[in-house]
């Protein structure tokens, strides 16, 4: 099973081209990642599905004439229209400067307890989200009933990171931009 974490959103499926299944698609990074025999991954239903690039005919550096295995006509491409896609954040780590070792550590960060340095302590990761480009801490405060609050993961705002030698208390500082915690409210 496919899971959230381990996908980035890579683009998204525009209108049918010709009647034999290919779709226009207009790719978030370098096209040449879809001629690869990785995954493509589309939400079906709330479920993550792989198919796989029949064809690709490049029409620029973003764009290609895609046609997936399965999909045969222009009617079996009506459920792929202005979708998003996805792809595995391991496949596309080259073309997007990520080191390998740093694709698994989206959970490295879960319980860690956040402070900024205006507003002292903010609560506690509770997940991170790294569906997109921009990976995203979701930090839960500790008050009743509060929302989560969503803190761009930014080395720039890291001021350090301390953790006991057994891992039991982890603290995350930062010094964020002004106004950043009011668009959560």
């Amino acid at each position: 099973m496919i899971e959230e974490k381990s996908i980035i959103s890579a683009g998204k499926f525009l209108k049918p081209h010709g009647l034999k299944g290919e779709l226009n698609v207009l790719v978030e990074f370098d096209s040449e990642i879809l001629e690869e025999d990785y995954p493509i991954i589309v939400d079906v239903d709330g479920i993550y599905v792989p198919f796989y690039a029949e064809s690709v005919r490049p029409k620029g550096h973003f764009s290609s004439l895609v046609k997936l295995q399965g999909v045969d006509s222009q009617e079996e491409t009506r459920p792929f229209v202005n979708k998003e896609f996805y792809m595995l954040r391991r496949d596309v780590a080259e073309f997007l400067d990520i080191d390998e070792d740093e694709i698994g550590m989206d959970d490295e960060f879960v319980g860690y307890k956040v402070y900024d340095d205006v507003h002292g302590y903010i609560g506690t990761v509770e997940d991170v989200d790294s569906s997109t480009a921009n990976m995203l801490l979701l930090v839960r405060p500790d008050t009743e009933d509060a929302d989560i609050i969503y803190i761009p993961f930014d080395p720039d705002f890291i001021t350090s990171i301390e953790e006991s030698e057994d891992r039991s208390e982890l603290r995350m500082n930062l010094n964020l931009p002004a106004g950043l915690l009011d668009l959560n409210a």
